[in-house]
């Protein structure tokens, strides 16, 4: 049994917290004094999020779920290293990453390609009710992405995020001009995948 209960995921969505609901910050700084209950509420406020990223970023429904886990349970197990000058998030992100490196190292599944049925958990992901001709487009856009390399799939994924370069940075424990340089020509090779298929379907 999950150490964490799931509610539906409908997606990426940024939560807006009523005016005096508690603060990431102050919500972790709380686990880290030893009232652990609180993790339940940033698990609650952030586990779709995250899993959204982790699906986005492994290609594997199953395996994000149980990297979500392992992140919360890594955040309760080193609550005594968060510092209150951290972004919670940013803090989050680098653990949530970490477990899923880790995870591969001890697989050995080295770097990760979605090819074949683990790129249509990617293209099962929900998208907006809205036009088909918009979700269409979301299907290329998402595909595109499947298709970059790791490295540049996770810079986007993280921006997607909200994240600056600078917490971007802290996140992959990478240079920032490396983080610009690769969300640059991620960019860059999802306009050409983009275009290309757009070209395909016109003709």
């Amino acid at each position: 049994m999950p150490l964490f209960e799931y509610t539906s995921v409908t997606g990426h969505v940024m939560e807006q917290r009523p005016e005096g609901q508690a603060s990431d910050k102050s919500l972790m700084l709380a686990v880290s004094a030893g009232d652990l209950s609180k993790l339940g509420i940033l698990f609650e406020r952030h586990h779709g999020r995250l899993f959204n990223f982790l699906v986005r970023l492994t290609g594997n429904r199953h395996l994000s779920e149980d990297l979500v886990q392992e992140a919360f349970v890594r955040l309760l197990k080193y609550r005594h290293t968060y510092r209150a000058e951290s972004q919670f998030t940013t803090w989050m992100f680098q653990i949530a990453r970490n477990a899923r490196v880790d995870h591969f190292r001890k697989n050995q599944a080295g770097d990760v390609s979605l090819d074949g049925e683990e790129r249509e958990y990617v293209s099962e992901l929900p998208l907006p009710d809205e036009h088909a001709e918009q979700n269409e487009e979301m299907r290329m856009l998402m595909d595109a992405l499947s298709h970059l390399p790791e490295k540049k799939r996770e810079v986007l994924l993280l921006r997607s995020e909200g994240m600056k370069f600078e917490e971007i940075a802290r996140v992959l424990d990478c240079p920032v001009n490396t983080v610009k340089g690769r969300a640059f020509e991620a960019i860059r090779d999802l306009r050409t995948a983009v275009q290309t298929s757009t070209g395909r379907r016109a003709s």
